[in-house]
């Protein structure tokens, strides 16, 4: 049962792309993939966008069977200093998440204009962190209406922050989906591996940190992949250079998850911790005990068949999803989603956590209408977490 889990989580990583190109409706993990992922399905290549995911993640694996072992030694090693310094290392951490946000500047209206973006940033990262610091301390609140165990107060404030939040913000538009051109990646082989090897490594250092996500990982990453601006005065197609950085940080955003996904193994293994919610189910299945090698051995090769069988699927999913797509009424397919998530929170967490989730909905919608990155709405749990460790 436990590899069966930890081969959903993998699979996960490889598939969620492609609800966040064609629906407009990511996770977490993937909210900063969508404007790069709608930019090439515009352009008729979103089967591609797809394929170069499934490479990333597919490279990850790779990357991480031959780093996991001493990169998890070297992380054992020094993780009692992280655990000392880790309120430190989790504020130095939203200074980046905060400072990597930037608008135009233009001459002669005053250099305030390219702060506003960090100070909505600090302001979304704070609404979002108060209500998790709320959340968390009344979370006995929390009664579920039906009796099958007590409900996690993280089911309202995510599926909020990220999941109809989200679904509301694609039902301001009308999505059409273009006509999608062949798949066969145009991108160089070096922007390919450096995606690759960019998001790998950052997918696993975050899977030691508390309260850190892929979706955090993929800003660090960013920072390594360079991101060219659309030119106003031509199409998405007449700019080939914003269309390769886009296809670039794709591959990046998906080494991440997968990597993330993989070292979050480990960091159970090596030092106990559970930094997903597959880990945590693992965690329970296996006793609490510390995962013995049979054990890792067994996960890493259900990581590796599940991974093989996912590059495939993601591939032939992303070439002949579209077709499917083009006959599904969008709008009612996305009120069917937010009513059950609403049913399935009410049911989990009773009436408090119903009003979590409708509180948590506006402040996720915030990101977009603000211009600013999905990632800071993780405030939710990394202010509780700094706040612990302070």
């Amino acid at each position: 049962m436990a590899a069966m889990i930890l081969s959903n989580a993998i699979s996960h990583t490889f598939h969620d792309i492609i609800p966040s190109i064609f629906l407009g409706a990511p996770g977490e993990d993937t909210a900063l993939a969508v404007l790069p992922g709608h930019t090439l399905l515009l352009e008729g290549q979103g089967a591609q966008a797809i394929r170069l995911s499934a490479l990333g993640s597919a490279g990850s694996v790779v990357f991480s069977m031959f780093t996991v072992i001493p990169l998890s030694l070297l992380f054992v090693k020094s993780y009692s200093l992280i655990q000392e310094n880790m309120a430190f290392i989790l504020i130095f951490v939203v200074f980046v998440m905060v400072m990597t946000e930037k608008d135009e500047y233009y001459h002669g209206e005053g250099r305030q204009k390219v702060w506003r973006k960090r100070v909505y940033a600090l302001l979304l990262f704070g609404m979002s962190g108060l209500l998790g610091v709320f959340a968390f301390r009344m979370d006995y609140l929390a009664v579920p209406v039906i009796d099958w165990g007590q409900g996690s107060i993280l089911l309202p404030l995510l599926s909020g922050l990220f999941g109809a939040s989200q679904l509301i913000v694609s039902l301001f538009s009308d999505p059409v989906i273009p006509t999608q051109y062949d798949s066969k990646p145009e991108l160089e082989t070096g922007k390919i591996v450096r995606g690759m090897v960019t998001g790998s490594i950052f997918g696993s250092i975050v899977a030691w940190l508390p309260g850190i996500s892929s979706s955090i990982a993929t800003v660090f990453a960013r920072l390594f992949v360079k991101q060219e601006e659309k030119s106003s005065n031509s199409g998405y197609g007449n700019n080939e250079a914003f269309l390769s950085s886009s296809k670039e940080f794709i591959v990046s955003i998906s080494g991440v998850n997968t990597s993330n996904a993989i070292f979050g193994l480990m960091a159970l293994a090596f030092v106990g911790k559970t930094r997903s919610g597959a880990m945590v189910a693992i965690n329970e299945l296996i006793g609490g005990v510390s995962l013995e090698l049979s054990l890792v051995v067994l996960f890493l090769c259900a990581i590796l068949l599940t991974s093989l069988l996912s590059y495939f699927s993601t591939i032939y999913l992303g070439d002949n999803i579209h077709h499917v797509l083009e006959k599904v009424d969008y709008p009612k397919l996305c009120y069917g989603i937010i009513f059950f998530l609403a049913v399935m929170v009410l049911l989990s967490t009773g009436l408090f956590g119903l009003l979590v989730f409708v509180i948590a909905i506006p402040i996720g919608m915030l990101a977009p209408f603000l211009g600013v990155k999905k990632s800071h709405v993780m405030g939710v749990i990394l202010l509780p977490v700094i706040l612990y460790f302070i």
